[in-house]
């Protein structure tokens, strides 16, 4: 996880953009395969404060949804939960 510097919505409430990486192994027809990702995140409201002291470079687990990147290009997962 790589973190941004805190900023605050139009509306007032504090978002936070962060970089997650996922890696893991499946079986896929018999055959091991390494699977990994890099996606852009982001967090708002009181779940930036915990996200903010979040020590880097350990596992942590993220519930979420997927959504469009504001200017139409990539995906965003927005962060509902974390542990």
């Amino acid at each position: 996880m790589e973190r941004g510097a805190l900023r605050f919505t139009p509306a007032g409430l504090p978002a936070l953009d962060m970089s997650l990486r996922h890696e893991s192994q499946v079986d896929q027809l018999g055959t091991a395969r390494k699977v990994s990702i890099e996606l852009r995140a982001r967090a708002i409201g009181p779940l930036t404060e915990p996200l903010l002291k979040a020590e880097l470079g350990v596992d942590h687990g993220f519930e979420g949804f997927l959504g469009t990147a504001r200017n139409g290009r990539g995906i965003v997962f927005h962060v509902q939960h974390f542990d």
